[in-house]
């Protein structure tokens, strides 16, 4: 596992696709919303830029989200969602996963949002360690 202060990245036990698909399978038994796939490589393609495979995969869960958009002053951590599972494959030909540490981002903040950041960011990680642990 790669870790940085803000950033997770961990190899996947699956192949590109099957990992994609496990990882949304495991959100959706959780109770999380896939409001969207961002098929990066396609989108490039588009652009006349070959790149592997990536795909970022946003998850929301209303039970978080919501605590979070309840209040004036905490609506400005709506840049921050939803979380984001990134999917992507290197070089080595091995399928890697990436998510932003949220228990990292949320030292320093208000007592509720960091409470919500970090309860969303365990069950984010909890998601991926069903393709990575």
């Amino acid at each position: 596992m790669s870790k940085n202060n803000l950033l997770i990245e961990q190899i996947s036990r699956f192949n590109f696709d099957q990992t994609v698909d496990k990882i949304l399978k495991e959100a959706e038994k959780r109770a999380w919303n896939v409001p969207a796939i961002h098929n990066l490589q396609q989108s490039l393609a588009k652009s006349g830029r070959a790149v592997k495979p990536v795909k970022v995969i946003e998850i929301c869960k209303p039970e978080y989200s919501g605590q979070m958009l309840e209040l004036n002053h905490e609506r400005i951590m709506s840049v921050m969602m939803p979380c984001r599972i990134s999917v992507y494959v290197k070089d080595d030909g091995k399928t890697y996963t990436a998510l932003v540490n949220g228990a990292e981002l949320s030292a320093g903040q208000p007592e509720n949002i960091a409470k919500v950041m970090k309860a969303a960011s365990d069950e984010t990680m909890e998601i991926v360690k069903t393709v990575t642990g």
